[in-house]
């Protein structure tokens, strides 16, 4: 009897756990298409169309609207206001199962900040990132290259991949064995080249598999065929102190695996041989081929545009001065014929009597004493 009670009860526990869950990735899919609604209807916003200035087509809950630029605000605010009322739920989960690492919602991130045992750290080969934005994914590559360094298969799924560029940031990983790419959520995997590039800019890796599918020997000849010439221009745009710069960051990486290795035993640096190849074999020219996040970019942008602004002040008033001082010298230059004929006058009329000059000359020293 006491048996089936505790079998009774672990049946309840993990059908709780179970419904806890779901309920928790159902909220986090729903912020998240929430948050897509309002990312687009701002871009909509933003974006002057000149055949119908007026109309903003947007589609809530599977049915298509037409909204004034008011209705459009006010459906803006409505959206905000859901997403703020999901905050105080779960709005994030962080779930390992066997080799694998979930993640799901933005939250989750924090996560890698957590103090983890060195044996779960050590089993996790594969991290499932998903409803997080691929610019917040970049940002935690560093924590994720030390918290998990046998991490070697990256799943992402709703994260906004959009472009190739994004490919660019996986480039500061320790290794990477397989990559999968959800078309859910990453309209990225539409372009027919993406695969090509993925190993062309991470061939450094060895990728063994793209999406479930075998990497070939003819599939890397076509990434570089396909790409090569892009990191030979992009390296020849790049200023030198860029270059060198690059080529430095690379010296960096071969001098940390040599002190990461340096006390080691033999068959462990041997074990280990491979990834420090990898590790320092990305070559500079596809290294100029970097990823900077929007935020990180809108950062920058403002920073550009102080400066500049300074900078224009700045030469603003010099002209100013510069203008100023030219008008003074192009006065003196007009009055300066009379001025010295006056001057020349005044003196000769002081000095024509020679006593009455010495006696006011006398005079004015005898005052300033």
């Amino acid at each position: 009897m006491l048996l089936k009670l505790q079998q009774l009860d672990l049946e309840t526990l993990s059908s709780t756990v179970f419904e806890k869950k779901r309920l928790t990735i159902n909220n986090v899919a729903r912020k998240w298409d929430l948050q897509q609604r309002v990312a687009n209807i701002a871009t909509t916003q933003d974006r002057k169309d000149s055949d119908s200035p007026s109309q903003d087509p947007c589609q809530i809950d599977g049915s298509t609207i037409s909204a004034s630029p008011e209705e459009t605000g006010s459906l803006d605010a409505g959206l905000t206001s859901a997403l703020q009322g999901l905050a105080v739920i779960d709005s994030h989960l962080v779930e390992v199962d066997g080799d694998t690492l979930s993640l799901y919602g933005s939250g989750a991130l924090e996560s890698l900040d957590r103090n983890w045992s060195a044996q779960t750290a050590g089993m996790v080969t594969t991290v499932s990132f998903t409803f997080i934005e691929f610019d917040e994914i970049v940002q935690v590559l560093p924590k994720l290259k030390i918290k998990f360094p046998n991490s070697l298969h990256l799943k992402f799924k709703e994260t906004n991949l959009v472009m190739l560029q994004q490919f660019n940031a996986l480039a500061q990983l320790r290794r990477i064995d397989q990559l999968t790419i959800d078309p859910q959520g990453n309209p990225v995997v539409n372009f027919t080249l993406w695969k090509y590039y993925v190993l062309f800019r991470l061939s450094h890796f060895s990728m063994q598999k793209i999406n479930g599918t075998e990497v070939t020997q003819n599939d890397m000849i076509m990434a570089e065929r396909l790409f090569g010439i892009l990191a030979h221009v992009a390296s020849s745009e790049l200023p030198q102190y860029r270059l060198i710069s690059i080529l430095g960051d690379a010296r960096k990486k071969q001098f940390r695996y040599l002190l990461e290795t340096k006390g080691k035993k033999p068959g462990i640096v041997n074990e280990e041989n491979n990834d420090s190849k990898r590790l320092v074999g990305e070559n500079t020219n596809r290294a100029t081929l970097n990823y900077t996040t929007r935020d990180f970019y809108n950062e920058k942008l403002e920073e550009i545009k102080e400066k500049k602004k300074f900078c224009k002040m700045y030469v603003e008033d010099l002209v100013k001065e510069a203008t100023e001082i030219n008008m003074k010298n192009e006065a003196l230059q007009k009055l300066w014929p009379q001025m010295f004929i006056e001057l020349v006058r005044d003196a000769v009329i002081e000095i024509r009597n020679k006593n009455s000059y010495m006696k006011l000359c006398l005079q004015q020293i005898t005052d300033q004493k």
